[in-house]
This record gives structure tokens, C-alpha cells and sequence, in this order.
């Protein structure tokens, strides 16, 4: 059973409300990356079009940036940079940004933040949009990245005949990123002991 704090309006809450709270939510936290792979698992046998499933294209855009020698860190961006798809349809990179924020570089989080607009350039045009909507963060330390991840990983993902890692293979990996918040206003419950 879990326990439960005692108030009705924050205003009036305790240090003893917040030592429950903070307990609980150290316990929910441990499971968060259960929680993203099996939202990942929801992009199983979704192609929308695609000639590979969005978990497949995850999968594959992982695997590329792991051959490569990237770090953990890197392929864990890349293995959940389309997340977003199911419920931000409309800014997924959004999604996948937030998600990933308190575990990750600055750099990467930019990276998962812009790569839907970096990726617009192979096909925003067949669209009748611009597709060098990217241009606008040339000379920022972002632009580089973004497009380097997009070409080498992304872009190439959707190839039905490459031989692609398991999502059990990237497990590991995203449970050791994750149990390493970096960015979160709430550091202090991740770094307090339970009383």
C-alpha cells in the first residue's frame, strides 16, 4: 500500500508530506525506463507509410550511430528520437527532447529537439515546404551536429534489407543513461535517502 500525504491544497503541506512524496517518486523514477520502452514498443508494426516500422527505423537509426563508435549517451538519443511519434504527431521531436532532457548533453538534447527540421531537408520540398528551414541555426554549435546525425543515422534508417540491432541490445544502455539524471529541478529527491 502506498502511503499518501495528509493535505488538501499544497499551500498547506508539510516537510513529512514531502518526505512521502519524495519516497514515492524516487520508487516511480527507478521504473521510468520501463515506462519509455514500452512506449517504444507502441512504434511496433506502425509504418505510416514508411517502408520500415517506426520501431525498426528506431532501432536502425541506433544501431548506425552505435557501429559508428558513438557513446551511450549519443545511441540512446538516437534509439528514442522518433518516441514522440505517437502522441506529438505534430512535434515529435518535442516529445522526444523532453523525455530525454534530464539525461543528456545540452548538445544531444539540441540535437533530438531540431533533427525533425535538419531531417525536413530530404524531403520538406516534396511537400511544397522549405527545405532549408535548417539554415536558420547556421553558425550555431547545434547546426553541425544536427545535420551530421541526420545524414549518417536518421536519413539511411529505413532500410529494409540492414541488419539491425534488438531493442534488447539498447536496453542496457538507456536503463544506464537514465539512472543518471543530469538536468532536473528535482536533483535533490533523486539525491536524498529515503528516512
Amino acid at each position: 500500500m502506498q502511503h499518501r500525504a495528509n493535505f488538501s491544497d499544497m499551500q498547506q503541506s508539510t516537510a513529512d508530506d514531502w518526505q512521502i512524496i519524495g519516497s514515492e517518486f524516487r520508487e516511480f523514477a527507478a521504473v521510468l525506463p520501463d515506462r519509455v520502452l514500452t512506449h517504444l514498443r507502441l512504434l511496433d508494426g506502425d509504418c505510416g507509410g514508411f517502408p520500415v516500422d517506426r520501431l525498426t527505423h528506431s532501432l536502425q537509426t541506433a544501431t548506425r550511430a552505435h557501429r559508428d563508435g558513438r557513446d551511450e549517451e549519443y545511441v540512446v538519443c538516437a534509439l528514442l528520437h522518433d518516441i514522440g511519434d505517437t502522441l506529438g504527431s505534430y512535434n515529435h521531436p518535442d516529445i522526444a527532447a523532453a523525455i530525454l532532457k534530464p539525461f543528456v548533453s545540452p548538445e544531444n538534447f539540441a540535437m533530438v529537439e531540431k533533427h525533425g527540421i535538419f531531417q525536413g531537408y530530404y524531403f520538406f520540398h516534396h511537400l511544397g515546404m522549405d527545405r532549408n528551414l535548417r539554415d536558420q541555426f547556421a553558425g550555431q554549435a547545434l547546426y553541425d551536429r544536427t545535420l551530421e546525425f541526420c545524414e549518417k543515422y536518421d536519413a539511411p534508417a529505413f532500410d529494409v534489407n540492414y541488419e539491425t540491432l534488438p531493442l534488447t541490445f539498447f536496453e542496457p544502455m538507456l536503463r544506464r543513461v537514465m539512472a543518471r539524471p543530469k538536468n532536473t529541478i528535482y536533483k535533490n529527491i533523486t539525491d536524498s535517502k529515503v528516512a
